[in-house]
C-alpha cells in the first residue's frame, strides 16, 4: 500500500527545513507562515519543492479583534485573504474560493476555534488538529475529544516555528499524494490517515521548546510587529487587497 507522510502546518521554510523534513521521512509540507501574503508563500513553496518533497502553500488567517481572535488554516486559495477580518467574512471568502479549511490547535489559548465555531462552521471544515507540539498532553486530549465529537477527520502537524520541530509530528495518508490537488482531495474526502509523532525525551523536549516559543511570539515579536514595523503585509487595508475587505475588516 502506498502511504504519504504529510506535515500539514509549518511556519518556517529554508534549505535546512527542507533537508530535515526529508531526513525525517516527510513527503509533503504545508507552509503557512504568519503575516506573509499568498503570492510570496507560493513562490517560496515552489522554490523548495522537488522530487523528494512537495511543499504546498497555505495561509493561517487571523480573524476577529484581539479579544475574539480565531485562527483558521486555508489551503487551495486562488486569491489572497488578509488577516484581521471577521470570522464570518473569512469563511464566506473561503467558501467563495472553494478553499480547503482546517481547524488548527482547537481551543488552544484564546486564539482557536472551539465548540461554538465547530457547531456553526463544521460543514465547511475538512479536519481538526488532534496533536500539536505546542499543546500540553491534556490539551491534545481535549482537541481530540472535540474533533471526534463533531465527526471531523483528524490531523496532526509539527506546527514548527523552530527548525528542530520539523518532522516531530505528521499525518500519514494511505494513498499517494504527489501534488497540491492530491492533498486537497485527500483532506476533503476524509481519506484514511493516521496521526503519528516521534516519542521519547527528545520529542518531549522539542514540544516544550515549541510551547516556550509561544511566549516569544506573544511578547517581543508582537511588540515589534505592532509598534515598530508598521502595517502588516496581510492587513486588509494594505494596498495589495484593493479595498475588497473593507466591509469585514475589524481594524
Amino acid at each position: 500500500m502506498t502511504e504519504t507522510r504529510v506535515d500539514p502546518h509549518v511556519k518556517i521554510l529554508d534549505q535546512d527545513v527542507a533537508e530535515r523534513a526529508k531526513s525525517r521521512g516527510i513527503d509533503v509540507l504545508v507552509y503557512a507562515p504568519h503575516f506573509v501574503r499568498l503570492p510570496e508563500i507560493r513562490e517560496r513553496a515552489a522554490a523548495f519543492s522537488d522530487d523528494e518533497l512537495l511543499v504546498v502553500p497555505a495561509r493561517e488567517v487571523f480573524t476577529g479583534p484581539w479579544q475574539e481572535r480565531r485562527h483558521v488554516l486555508a489551503l487551495g486559495l486562488t486569491e489572497p485573504v488578509p488577516d484581521f477580518i471577521t470570522l464570518e467574512g473569512a469563511f464566506d471568502e473561503f467558501d467563495r474560493q472553494n478553499a480547503t479549511v482546517l481547524a488548527p490547535h482547537p481551543e488552544f489559548a484564546t486564539v482557536s476555534l472551539g465548540a461554538p465555531e465547530f457547531e456553526r462552521y463544521g460543514d465547511q471544515l475538512a479536519g481538526g488538529e488532534v496533536y500539536n507540539p505546542k499543546h500540553l498532553p491534556w490539551q491534545n486530549e481535549r482537541a481530540r475529544e472535540l474533533v471526534e465529537a463533531y465527526g471531523l477527520p483528524p490531523f496532526g502537524s509539527s506546527y514548527a516555528h523552530r527548525r528542530a520541530t520539523v518532522g516531530e509530528v505528521w499525518t500519514t495518508f494511505e494513498r499517494d499524494i504527489g501534488s497540491e490537488a492530491d492533498l486537497l482531495d485527500a483532506l476533503e474526502s476524509g481519506a484514511p490517515r493516521r496521526v503519528e509523532h516521534r516519542r521519547g525525551w527528545r520529542h518531549t523536549l522539542r514540544c516544550r521548546l515549541e510551547t516556550l516559543d509561544l511566549a516569544y511570539e506573544n511578547t517581543y515579536k508582537k511588540l515589534d510587529r505592532v509598534l515598530l514595523s508598521g502595517m502588516e503585509p496581510t492587513h486588509p487595508r494594505h494596498i495589495a487587497y484593493e479595498g475588497r475587505f473593507e466591509d469585514v475588516r475589524v481594524y
